[in-house]
């Protein structure tokens, strides 16, 4: 295992520069996740810590080392790529194995590292089938397996899961961090799901334009964003935001306010049940997600659109006023101009 350290990285493509002097420092055994809209550097930036993409300006570090001019194979990392890239006319073993056939290593030494990865992986019945015979899931788990028996560093993994429907995505993200908990390897991990992030990760990193905009604990980046893009990006569905301005009991909404109210389509309830001292917000509902438990309420205000939570099952009419609520302390509030975080009330 290693610590990784970006200092000032940068990446330019002629005169475009795609990643602008992020400085980062990861832990040795953490699992950072680097989450953002496409085209914000992230997946460049992890091929440039596989070594991938040549670094314009700064220094990275593995361990010790500086490793800018080191090939790939000299870096001892291994990287998980979005389409699996395993070979079609070899075996699962062969395939976990590939990567061995060149080292040093025993004959018995490979075959315990390709049995000991299956075993984690739940691959060992499978060794012997050809990627044609596996699923989607257990494709990408050959994949993964393939990388660990090298024994990395640290793992890359380049949205791996992308390629998998719903059920099979939240499955592999329970394996990933359960293989990460048993192997306690550095792991960096690149996904524009910010569910992902928000589930799998000890710190994430929010990139935009090149720019790292915040580092933080899931738990952080959800309860003080930076600014209003974070708050945004992180959190499902998108965080709410209205005009307003502060009063002297609190907050309230107007359209020519000089502050931007964010707040969470699951602190804003539609239950039809005030909230003492709270928001409180009237609007026309235009649709609603029944999702069992809850349901999504979307409503029509003035100022525009809106989500609210119903709970207990309550589905409102389409069509229908409602009246929705936020509790004190569930809002979060941004300067008007800015966008950045002023704080909670």
């Amino acid at each position: 295992m290693a610590t990784i350290e970006l200092e000032k990285i940068v990446k330019r493509y002629g005169k475009v520069e795609a990643v602008k002097g992020i400085d980062l420092s990861i832990a040795d055994g953490e699992f950072v996740v680097f989450v953002g809209p496409s085209g914000c550097g992230k997946s460049t930036t992890l091929r440039m810590i596989a070594g991938l993409e040549e670094i314009s300006g700064g220094a990275l570090k593995i361990g010790d080392a500086v490793v800018n001019e080191r090939d790939p194979k000299q870096r001892n990392i291994a990287m998980v790529f979005q389409n699996y890239a395993i070979y079609p006319h070899m075996t699962v073993r062969q395939n976990i194995g590939f990567g061995l056939y060149t080292s040093k290593l025993s004959k018995d030494e490979k075959n315990k590292r390709i049995e000991e990865a299956g075993k984690i992986l739940g691959l060992t019945a499978l060794l012997d089938r050809r990627p044609a015979a596996l699923s989607g899931g257990q494709r990408q788990r050959v994949a993964i397996g393939r990388a660990m028996v090298r024994d990395p560093s640290a793992f890359l993994f380049d949205e791996p899961l992308s390629n998998l429907d719903a059920q099979l995505r939240a499955q592999m993200r329970i394996e990933i961090k359960r293989l990460h908990q048993r192997l306690k390897t550095t792991t960096v991990y690149v996904t524009h799901d910010q569910v992902e992030a928000m589930t799998m990760a000890d710190r994430i990193v929010v990139m935009k334009d090149g720019n790292i905009l915040q580092v933080g604990t899931p738990s952080e980046l959800y309860e003080s964003p930076v600014d209003v893009f974070t708050a945004r990006f992180i959190g499902s569905p998108s965080m709410n935001l209205i005009r307003g301005r502060r009063t002297a009991t609190g907050v309230e909404v107007a359209p020519d306010g000089d502050i931007l109210i964010g707040i969470r389509p699951h602190d804003l309830s539609a239950d039809g049940q005030a909230v003492a001292g709270g928001l409180r917000i009237t609007g026309t509902v235009s649709a609603v997600e029944p999702l069992g438990p809850e349901t999504l309420v979307h409503l029509d205000i003035p100022d525009g659109a809106l989500i609210a939570t119903a709970r207990e099952k309550i589905v409102p009419p389409v069509g229908s006023d409602l009246t929705c609520s936020a509790a004190p302390g569930s809002l979060y509030l941004f300067d008007a101009s800015t966008e950045k975080f002023l704080g909670r009330s």
